[in-house]
């Protein structure tokens, strides 16, 4: 049997373009065995290791209230308690373990204290995919056995090396194109400092592109902001398209 990792970066609503990847490729008979995820990488993926249909996970995303009044943080550090969202998956995965599910899943996830990554792949579930999606400032670190935990993509925004020992091949799906830009864009100290982070985040991410057999990001999800609710829809058929696409140029046909 061979073993195919799908690796899926970080990138807020537009980790959504995940789904319509793992719709093209199921429709090339592509199944992945294996998946490793950061951030909206890690929702996407932990649902889909669960067995969780593209379908059921689009629907996900679009009815989860992410800003939501009864979800904001008291007396944490961030607008909104990352563990109120518990719940939610709950319903997904009762049996709340990485041992419960049909794929290998590794979530990454940045230890706030130490500075350390980590990579949860056995015991408690649910806890470390929050974790992985806790964007920092926005929500609230989350307590796992005592260390605190936010975003995955702090450290590691395409995290295939869980995947490089145990997989035959690997498919990367990454949804920060770093985008054109203009000296004219940068017109505060702020945009430059973000272009800063970004170039430092997306040259780390590519680095990585030639240990894939196959890479999906699709330029035109810089248009879309990091919480652009409103443009799911548009999100999922940007990563549907782009893997058809890509899937053609290597000689695949259904």
């Amino acid at each position: 049997m061979i073993n195919t990792g799908l690796v899926l970066s970080g990138g807020g609503i537009r980790g959504v373009a995940h789904i319509g990847v793992i719709k093209a490729l199921e429709e090339h008979g592509i199944y992945a065995t294996h998946i490793s995820g950061t951030s909206a990488g890690a929702i996407v993926g932990a649902l889909y290791a669960g067995g969780v249909k593209w379908e059921d996970i689009l629907e996900f995303f679009k009815v989860i209230p992410i800003f939501h009044a009864n979800r904001f943080a008291r007396n944490k550090p961030g607008f909104l308690d990352t563990e109120k969202f518990y719940d939610e998956f709950k319903k997904f995965f009762p049996i709340d373990s990485f041992e419960s599910l049909p794929k290998e899943l590794f979530i990454t996830a940045t230890d706030i204290i130490k500075g350390e990554l980590k990579i949860f792949d056995k015991g408690e579930l649910i806890k470390p995919v929050l974790a992985s999606a806790t964007f920092p400032g926005v929500f609230s670190p989350i307590n796992i056995n005592g260390s605190y935990y936010v975003d995955g993509g702090v450290l590691n925004n395409f995290p295939i090396e869980p995947l490089k020992l145990s997989c035959d091949k690997i498919i990367g799906s990454y949804v920060n194109a770093l985008k054109a830009i203009k000296i004219k864009d940068l017109k505060h100290s702020y945009n430059v400092l973000e272009r800063a982070y970004k170039i430092k985040s997306a040259s780390e991410s590519i680095a990585k592109f030639s240990e894939c057999e196959l890479i999906i990001s699709p330029e035109e999800l810089c248009e879309y902001a990091t919480f652009d609710m409103r443009s799911i829809d548009a999100i999922f058929e940007i990563g549907y398209n782009s893997t058809i696409n890509a899937l053609k140029k290597q000689g695949h046909s259904k």
